[in-house]
């Protein structure tokens, strides 16, 4: 489910090298941007500060890429808890591998796993950075998507993804991954009451989707979180990526990236959800050392896309002067006679 990039800790690149990091920003625009982020105005219109602005704590959070993209894998980890979401991606989701009469096979589909990856990301960050509309034409988008996921469980649950309980548990698990992995592995970590900032800020993308009554601050999602336990359960989705831990040795031998990034995140749930996935929490220095690895690995990631273009390009656009309609019109009288035909 992770944006492969090349792997720093084995030496075939040095993340420090301007043309490694260029050439990754460029593998990132001809994979991601270029086919993902279309409809997605980052440059434009000028002086818009789109839902947020520079000086928010949604910008210092999503503009660190690779904390963002940790928060993100880790949040559908937990979300994967949720018996009915587990489904609804199992049944529904490209991330699913399906054999040719459409039949899931319970196996990974690699090109499904970057398409989805790479719409969230054009939804995270455009949410965050883009203009105005932009910003509300993917929250309709993806609202309306979810307007077409319904079915029933195997167990004969019906599931609907409109339902209020499963927006707010999907926004709770969105905001809680991104905030986490943000407070543990960014270099410059809001805390306390601005990291609550960010949580309150946050309410405004979930409210977009169609979520009421969401948590604002990081004691209510950990509470709300912990509160939905008697509902959850360790689903064949979820035991489905434990393997690390039935087999430890094997992918830290032979996989030591994925194998680091995939322990970040289940070290990052809270005790109870570490319980589910019988997860076996390493003792205080280990899991120091770990964690110091893996704060390495990012901020060498983070070297290949900073500065971020959709946050340059953001800055750019806020900074702009916006465009002055003729005296004597409106700005909306401008467009309704550019669509009036002349003669």
């Amino acid at each position: 489910m992770d944006l492969v990039l090349p792997n720093p800790l084995t030496g075939r690149f040095n993340p420090l090298n301007g043309s490694v990091t260029g050439r990754i920003d460029t593998f990132f625009s001809d994979a991601i941007r270029s086919r993902y982020f279309k409809g997605v105005d980052f440059d434009a219109p000028a002086g818009d500060p789109g839902w947020f602005g520079p000086d928010s704590a949604v910008w210092h959070v999503h503009g660190h890429f690779p904390t963002l993209l940790l928060g993100l894998t880790a949040a559908t980890f937990i979300e994967n808890f949720h018996p009915s979401i587990a489904w609804m991606a199992y049944d529904h989701s490209r991330l699913v591998q399906r054999d040719d009469d459409g039949v899931p096979t319970g196996r990974i589909d690699a090109e499904g796993a970057k398409v989805r990856l790479a719409h969230s990301l054009a939804f995270f960050l455009g949410t965050a950075f883009g203009s105005t509309a932009s910003a509300e034409r993917v929250s309709r988008n993806v609202r309306a998507m979810h307007h077409r996921i319904k079915g029933v469980r195997p167990d004969g649950v019906v599931y609907d993804a409109d339902e209020p309980e499963w927006l707010r548990w999907n926004y709770a698990t969105v905001v809680w991954g991104i905030a986490t992995a943000h407070e543990r592995y960014h270099p410059q970590a809001l805390k306390g009451a601005d990291l609550d900032r960010y949580y309150g800020e946050f309410v405004r993308v979930g409210e977009a989707l169609g979520g009421t009554d969401l948590p604002a601050t990081k004691a209510e999602v950990l509470d709300y979180l912990e509160s939905a336990l008697p509902t959850l359960a360790l689903t064949y989705i979820a035991a489905s990526r434990t393997w690390p831990n039935v087999r430890e040795g094997l992918p830290l031998a032979a996989q030591p990236l994925e194998w680091l990034l995939d322990w970040a995140r289940k070290d990052m749930l809270p005790e109870w959800g570490q319980k589910l996935i019988l997860h076996r929490r390493s003792d205080p220095v280990t899991t120091a050392a770990r964690r110091t690895a893996v704060r390495g690995v990012l901020a060498a990631a983070h070297v290949a896309f900073d500065p971020l273009r959709e946050v340059t390009d953001a800055r750019a656009r806020i900074a702009a002067p916006p465009a002055v309609a003729p005296p004597g019109r409106t700005a909306d009288q401008e467009v309704v006679a550019d669509l009036v035909p002349t003669a």
